[in-house]
């Protein structure tokens, strides 16, 4: 059994592609379930606010498990007459956010494979139809490889009851890697300096981290320079409580020195294992991160088939820790 998924009340473990949910559980409280012990999350008080992301979800991309440079396998691609696992995936997630009733979704870039308008087309026909104006998504590298066709509102301010969402575009075009734009990193400040809720950043890219001993001069997230402004804004303005990306495909959360207990979280991609999404709840004493695995029994198989990419070191890689997945983003 693996434990997934735990939040103040309830847990999903998964055995292959069997699904095992417990519930009424106590919060705040260790428990032991399945062989596995692990801690139930706080009760944070009343739920002001929920939504949810997801990232890395691809419409339109055919091949999965190729690594450049590697032969690492194995590497699964689509059958002339099957569904392309993207769109089953991404209906998988779609149907267990709509079931959460969210106040709002973001999509944090990949929206597509190839950065096509097809793709993009697709991606909205899927999205769009299922939250309308509840929808926010911004670009991630693989939108703009090759044109910048795909143009999204990617700096973006959405208020909820307790708590302040904000987009912004990490893409460099042509690059694989991030960055964060002076003038966004400018706005976030003054935003940041008059915020009366705790504010959230949200991107494709990941954060560097500033105690690594080498400066890549291509990095696959942020680069270095624009990684250190980042964290110091965040370690001068108080009210900047988490940043979140995708780009990953791993779940993982990292706190530095500089930005004391802001967390700076990756989550795991939609398209293959473990094939998740976030559910985020802004309460009255703090905001909760509460990592799903999409259960739908196509979802499922795909994952399970996907775990064993690049020579089976997948899913030591992409799972994460519980804590990488379900936690207390910030308490006040």
């Amino acid at each position: 059994m693996e434990l997934t998924t735990v939040s103040s009340n309830h847990a999903v473990f998964f055995r292959a592609e069997e699904v095992h949910k417990v519930h009424d559980l106590a919060p705040d409280t260790v428990h032991e379930l399945h062989g596995t012990q692990f801690s139930t999350l706080p009760d944070l008080g009343r739920t002001l606010a929920t939504f949810a992301t997801v990232n890395d979800v691809h419409f339109g991309e055919t091949v999965c498990g190729v690594m450049n440079g590697s032969d690492m396998g194995p590497v699964f691609s689509v059958a002339a007459g099957e569904t392309p696992y993207p769109e089953f995936m991404n209906a998988g997630a779609i149907a267990e956010m709509q079931a959460m009733e969210p106040d709002l979704v973001i999509v944090k870039g990949d929206l597509t494979s190839e950065g096509t308008l097809e793709e993009y087309a697709r991606f909205l026909e899927f999205y769009g139809g299922a939250f309308g104006e509840r929808l926010h998504h911004i670009r991630g590298n693989h939108d703009a490889y090759h044109s910048e066709d795909i143009q999204c509102e990617n700096r973006k301010r959405i208020d909820l009851a307790g708590v302040t969402l904000v987009t912004i575009d990490t893409v460099r075009p042509g690059s694989a890697g991030g960055t964060v734009y002076d003038e966004d990193l400018e706005w976030l400040d003054e935003l940041a300096r008059t915020a009366t809720e705790p504010v959230l950043v949200f991107g494709h890219h990941q954060i560097w981290d500033p105690a690594t001993p080498y400066r890549s001069e291509d990095y696959f997230g942020i680069q270095p320079d624009e990684s250190e402004k980042f964290i110091a804004l965040a370690a001068r303005r108080p009210a900047m409580r988490g940043y979140f990306s995708g780009h990953t495909h791993r779940n993982r959360v990292r706190y530095f020195r500089e930005s004391g207990d802001m967390p700076w979280v990756e989550v795991g991609c939609v398209k293959d294992f473990p094939g998740n999404w976030a559910e985020y709840r802004a309460c009255e004493q703090g905001i909760l991160q509460i990592t799903h695995r999409i259960a739908s029994p196509e979802a499922l198989a795909w994952s399970e088939k996907t775990r064993a990419m690049y020579n089976g070191a997948y899913f030591d890689y992409a799972f994460g820790r519980l804590s990488d997945r379900c936690f207390v983003v910030t308490r006040f």
